[in-house]
């Protein structure tokens, strides 16, 4: 005589049927369980928060991408300061490309802050702005005029003391 074969639906318990009484009743006992388990969006938190917080915690998650060796969402973003308006976090990235990678990769930063600053109703706005570009100065001229727009103190300096460029 063979040991009954035990199925992982077969627990030993008796098998209800889903169309029976008792297994409605079972099935109502199970959402209601669920549903208790889920938290309602009214009960979460929502507590104000400045723009000096909300630089702090993204700071430190940057540091947390470095450390685990996620660089290119790190490089996204430290790439421009994020503004934060209301609960709006805005920021901006020079492409295409980069946003919509890190807008696949954003939720955990999204979980990471709403968990830090106690509130559930940031968002992240994400901007593309080709038109930032960095101007690199290659020759003497293009190198002194680009220090000159930092200080324009320097010309005087050059006036004063008869310099070439």
């Amino acid at each position: 005589m063979k040991p009954p074969v035990v199925t992982p639906e077969d627990d030993g318990q008796p098998r209800v049927s889903a169309f029976s009484l008792s297994g409605l009743r079972k099935k109502r006992e199970l959402a209601e369980s669920q549903k208790a388990m889920v938290r309602h969006t009214d009960e979460l938190p929502r507590e104000p928060f400045n723009e000096t917080d909300m630089r702090l915690q993204w700071n430190k998650f940057v540091d947390r991408l470095n450390n685990t060796g996620q660089k290119i969402m790190a490089t996204y973003m430290t790439i421009n300061d994020p503004s934060l308006e209301g609960t709006t976090i805005r920021l901006e990235l020079p492409n295409e490309g980069s946003k919509v990678d890190f807008d696949t990769n954003k939720h955990e930063l999204l979980g990471y802050l709403r968990g830090k600053l106690h509130n559930h109703d940031i968002v992240i706005d994400v901007n593309v702005n080709e038109m930032v570009s960095t101007k690199h100065a290659f020759t003497p001229i293009e190198k002194f005029e680009k220090l000159k727009s930092i200080n324009p103190a320097l010309e005087l300096l050059r006036k004063t003391f008869d310099l070439d460029i």
